[in-house]
């Protein structure tokens, strides 16, 4: 029995393997050209695959576009929450993942900068699944980070942070820092650093 299922068992993980190659490649081109700039074609040529190949395992570009989003939410989740929740709940969880987003922008995984900033922007007028994915995605991470803020408050840390507001302010924080970084300047990076730790420092800490 193992002999017979071993081969399709290698072939499905040969399969995923290739998906997520292509995906984080079609995140890196969405990054820079925008997610209707993806092209089958262009991904065949970088990635030295068949365009029938590409074709075979997705099936349409916009479920290729959706698999570019999915790689860009996976990689955002590794680098910004993962390390955020190995800090105890509380403060410093919620100060740990904003340094982490801050370092995600200063050191991008995408040549774009930002994935998700990249995104928001071009598809948030664009009705469609693919904008459905892209919102979605931006929805669910302030959403966890405002509960994270409200955890912090019932430990009676941060207790003078209203969780929305200060997630939407950390979030418009955030795209400017982004913009910064891509156009070089610096000084504007450390200016959007030096505001968040503001809003985060004005409560009182848990010493």
């Amino acid at each position: 029995m193992t002999q017979l299922t071993e081969p399709s068992d290698q072939r499905l993980a040969k399969g995923a393997r290739a998906r997520a190659t292509i995906a984080r490649r079609a995140a890196e081109l969405a990054s820079v050209e925008g997610l209707d700039g993806l092209s089958i074609g262009r991904l065949a040529i970088d990635l030295g695959i068949s365009k029938s190949g590409i074709a075979t395992l997705f099936g349409t570009k916009e479920a290729l576009q959706l698999a570019a989003v999915q790689a860009g939410r996976d990689i955002f989740i590794e680098r910004v929450i993962a390390p955020g929740l190995r800090v105890p709940r509380g403060g410093n969880r919620v100060r740990a993942m904003v340094e982490s987003w801050f370092a995600h922008i200063e050191n991008p995984p995408f040549p774009g900068g930002c994935f998700r900033v990249a995104t928001l922007t071009e598809f948030s007028s664009k009705p469609g699944p693919v904008r459905d994915a892209v919102v979605a995605d931006h929805d669910d991470w302030l959403s966890f980070l405002a509960d994270e803020v409200r955890k912090a408050r019932a430990m009676g840390e941060l207790a003078d942070a209203d969780p929305d507001l200060l997630v939407f302010e950390l979030d418009a924080i955030m795209s400017a820092a982004n913009i910064a970084r891509q156009t070089g300047d610096s000084g504007r990076v450390e200016a959007a650093r030096t505001i968040a730790t503001r809003l985060l420092s004005d409560a009182p800490s848990e010493s």
